[in-house]
């Protein structure tokens, strides 16, 4: 047991209250460490922290700037094994994944940033000689991130590096349910020599820490990635406030595969999309629509590879699957589940918790689940489930399965799976969604724009658009 602070003003703080919130380890479903339950009286002192700061670090040339963000990636580097501990520990998450994606990621964020912010150009517009209209940016201010359970670290970075490399100071939030590797950052920036102030953790609840964060005056921009539900709520307190907001929120995202694709490329990759951190990740593909031809051929191989994963201990190498990520999470998963045969569902495999002896008596698992029978109308096609569950579909032609998969109210991510070069270009443009991978998925270029359509969000993130977002333009117009 040990007890996580908050990071405010430079400092390792307890919380005003002197009140704490237990934290679970989901392999084990036993507490293992306690973080502050903070509230208004701790997010007052981390914006008067920030906003003391904001003058000096908005002023600090980006050379600077960068050579904190490039120390702070290379001390994730050392720290790089105790992180990805920490994060699979905290998330349930097979190790081997939290060292391949998670911390990798989170230290490609801050080199990312921290030589972005270098060549982040303005523009000139010279009008016949008379007239020379020329942009400049300035960062916003004092401005709050908050950032979902899932990928912990990794989005957490993802939305703070780029919002101290563009000079703003941060009061940021991690999830409640996943706080430790957000606490070992603190530790991080603490020893890189990031000046006093400029980045705040403060760690609780979103009713409590998250929404004292969205609604203070002082903050002027709001990078949020979570639920629709919250996005929602946070849109509404934030659109009479007049605040920046971006909001980056759930998917429910289609796979389509055509009988022209490259077979055994796709049916390793779609397992590994539809099973990959227990299917938590809002990138992963739920509704798989697979052309007719090769309906029972793929659905007899993917069922037969979803079996074969392995669920166990998130220590072992040989795992596949972890834990989910809490109680809640685990059962509301097993609720879809039972909701889909209540819709008519037939569950090809899976569809039932996974239980152990020993330590993990009492840890929250979830066998991977396929189901088909469902029509589009299902609550279990339309919702995010969020968990390593899928259904099947079959489609007879291209435009059956554009309508099929625009078919939701997310717009996040689809996949294509076809060899026929005109029908990859001409699906992609039509489908309604914000990123569009073609015979591959989650392969991400940084510099990349990442965000969805309808309700998976408002606003990008990633690359020049996150540095856009985190300062706002002013044109200057001289008269020669």
């Amino acid at each position: 047991m040990f007890i996580l602070s908050n990071y405010i003003g430079g400092k390792l703080q307890p919380p005003v209250s002197g009140n704490y919130l237990d934290n679970y380890n989901p392999a084990t479903g036993s507490v293992y460490a306690q973080i502050p339950d903070s509230d208004e009286n701790d997010v007052e002192l981390a914006v008067t922290a920030a906003k003391n700061a904001f003058a000096d670090w908005s002023t600090t040339d980006a050379v600077t700037r960068s050579r904190i963000l490039y120390r702070i990636a290379e001390l994730i580097g050392e720290r790089f094994d105790a992180l990805a501990e920490a994060e699979s520990m905290d998330s349930g998450k097979p190790l081997a994944l939290a060292k391949r994606m998670d911390i990798t990621r989170a230290r490609d964020n801050f080199e990312f940033f921290a030589a972005s912010v270098l060549h982040f150009s303005s523009e000139s517009h010279n009008q016949k000689g008379k007239f020379i209209n020329y942009t400049t940016r300035y960062p916003i201010g004092v401005v709050g991130c908050i950032s979902p359970w899932n990928l912990p670290l990794y989005l957490f970075t993802w939305k703070i590096a780029p919002a101290l490399a563009a000079g703003n100071c941060v009061v940021a939030k991690p999830s409640e349910i996943t706080p430790v590797t957000a606490f070992m950052l603190s530790e991080i920036c603490i020893e890189a020599g990031l000046p006093t102030g400029v980045l705040n953790i403060v760690h609780g609840t979103g009713p409590k820490t998250g929404a004292a964060i969205v609604k203070h005056p002082l903050i002027k921009g709001i990078s949020f990635t979570g639920s629709t539900r919250a996005g929602r709520e946070i849109a509404s307190v934030t659109a009479p406030m007049f605040k920046k907001v971006s909001l980056e929120l759930g998917g429910k995202n289609p796979v389509i595969i055509f009988a022209d694709c490259d077979y055994e490329e796709m049916l390793n990759t779609t397992v590994r999309s539809s099973f990959t951190n227990q299917g938590q990740i809002c990138l992963c593909g739920s509704r798989i629509y697979i052309e007719s031809s090769i309906y029972e051929r793929f659905k007899a191989d993917f069922v037969e590879r979803a079996k074969k994963l392995i669920v166990g201990d998130p220590k072992a190498a040989e795992t596949n699957v972890g834990a989910v990520v809490s109680e809640v999470h685990y059962n509301k998963i097993l609720s879809y589940i039972d909701l889909a045969k209540e819709e008519g569902g037939k569950v090809l495999c899976g569809g039932e918790a996974v239980k152990f002896s020993g330590d993990m008596e009492k840890g929250w698992f979830v066998a991977p689940t396929v189901i088909e029978g469902l029509n589009q109308q299902c609550r279990t096609v339309q919702e995010e489930i969020f968990g390593p569950v899928v259904t099947l579909h079959a489609f007879n032609n291209d435009e059956e399965a554009v309508n099929l998969a625009n078919q939701s109210d997310y717009g996040l991510a689809a996949v294509i799976w076809t060899n026929h070069l005109t029908r990859a270009h001409r699906l992609s443009e039509q489908l309604e969604s914000g990123i569009v991978w073609v015979n591959c998925w989650l392969e991400r270029d940084l510099r990349t724009p990442f965000g969805g359509v309808k309700q998976s969000g408002v606003g990008r993130e990633g690359g020049v658009e996150a540095l856009r977002f985190f300062t706002e333009p002013k044109n200057i117009c001289i008269k020669i």
